[in-house]
């Protein structure tokens, strides 16, 4: 998820859970076969630490001794909205060096975004390879905190130097093009997987958040993608994607999959963005893993109802008076709007839920985590508000009754079992050809 560029300048930052939540449902319209899995301590372990029962290990203990993997962190984009040096504290944003080596992050997949505007008036292409720049040169100006990451074994060997690595998945395929010499070039450019579409049905799949569903789930192109995919090396990303593609994903994919940030529709009947029971059975048969979201919009029912009670009465109120959703009005209408009727933000044992189903739903196996951080404003849920927090989240598995060799899973192993499956399947088809 995004936030909307356009309201940047007009919203306040206490503000801007509704102009994300916008962004949730219409982005750039109304704004606003299962092979044997490796054990967690040979997947993450790190050498230094020999292993310990969970009774006897803090979360500080554990953050520090496993890889944590986080599938979805949108700082290029929030970078390329309003720059600041992610190798220090930054005043913005939910990433920077320091918090993420205090949370104990030690692989943030960045989120290489391309919003669905660009699909029609061009320049995708383009701007994914700012992007791709953009975390080269943080790298390149930090080398010794952060590491570019193109395989699991690098990750590994980054985790061993206590670099963080950087590895990088594309959120909307709209710069492949139609081409699959594009495929090429992205994969050469570090891209370790593809969210297939965004909040827009573009020329790969449907999207959830789109009424508009020309393809009736993946295009012929699509269908055809998932198979380079799966020969090139890239983890495809059903995150975003129309129930009906998510299907047929599952039906041309010859690896495991990923949701990189996605949910339980469990606790959000009717949101498809969010996965339902019979996808994430499916989804774990083949191997493949969800990465749970954080956001609130994403966990909670009750934060999903307040956004819609009150776009209707920001509509109407923008009726009445004549005026756009940018203007100084609106803006007032906002403040007060939620000076009256604060947000509604989900809580630690609210996002634990969601882990906790999807476990009890088809086993450990099968879930990691994809924040969405920086990527989904100010609807974080307390407890969890930036990549320093993830100790948090180690407390609550234990305060829960999950075994060390559980919580390993979740922070990495599940996610980096799947990625070395996909590596090994686009190997043995190279070497096949």
């Amino acid at each position: 998820m995004k936030r909307a560029s356009l309201f940047k300048s007009i919203i306040p930052a206490s503000l801007s859970v509704l102009v994300l939540t916008s962004c949730q449902q219409q982005e750039d319209t109304s704004a606003p076969e299962q092979s044997p899995q490796p054990s967690a301590e040979q997947a993450v372990q790190k050498k230094s630490h020999p292993a310990k029962d969970s009774s006897a290990i803090n979360a500080n203990e554990i953050a520090k001794k496993y890889i944590i993997a986080d599938t979805h962190i949108d700082v290029p984009y929030r970078l390329e909205e309003e720059y600041e040096d992610i190798s220090h504290p930054t005043e913005h944003g939910d990433f920077d060096y320091e918090r993420a080596r205090s949370g104990g992050l030690d692989a943030a997949f960045m989120s290489i975004y391309i919003p669905a505007s660009l699909q029609e008036k061009g320049g995708s292409k383009q701007m994914a390879d700012k992007l791709i720049d953009m975390v080269e040169e943080i790298v390149s100006k930090a080398p010794k905190k952060y590491a570019l990451a193109y395989s699991t074994k690098q990750v590994e060997d980054n985790f061993a130097k206590g670099i963080i690595s950087l590895p990088m998945g594309m959120e909307n395929g709209s710069p492949i093009e139609g081409k699959f010499e594009n495929l090429k070039h992205f994969y050469e450019r570090g891209i370790r997987y593809i969210t297939l579409t965004h909040s827009k049905a573009n020329h790969i799949s449907d999207s959830s958040y789109d009424e508009n569903r020309p393809a009736k789930g993946l295009t012929d192109f699509g269908k055809k993608l998932v198979v380079e995919m799966n020969k090139m090396g890239i983890m495809i990303d059903v995150s975003h994607i129309s129930d009906e593609a998510f299907f047929q994903v599952m039906e041309f994919s010859q690896v495991p999959v990923i949701a990189s940030h996605s949910s339980a529709r469990k606790f959000t009947p009717g949101f498809e963005r969010n996965m339902s029971d019979e996808m994430i059975k499916l989804l774990a048969s083949k191997g493949g893993v969800i990465q749970i979201n954080f956001g609130s919009t994403f966990i909670s029912q009750v934060s999903i109802d307040h956004w819609n009670i009150f776009k209707k009465a920001r509509t109407a109120f923008m009726d009445q008076h004549g005026v756009k959703q940018s203007s100084e009005e609106v803006k007032a209408f906002t403040e007060e709007y939620l000076a009256k009727k604060p947000f509604p933000y989900a809580n630690l044992d609210d996002v634990l839920d969601h882990f906790d189903h999807v476990v009890k739903l088809v086993g450990i196996d099968y879930v990691g985590i994809g924040s969405d951080y920086d990527g989904v404003g100010d609807s974080l849920p307390t407890g969890l508000k930036d990549v320093s927090t993830y100790p948090n989240l180690i407390q609550g598995f234990i305060d829960r009754g999950y075994s060390e060799q559980d919580i390993a899973k979740i922070l990495s192993g599940n996610l980096m079992r799947v990625w070395k499956q996909v590596e090994n399947y686009a190997e043995k088809t190279k070497t096949a050809q």
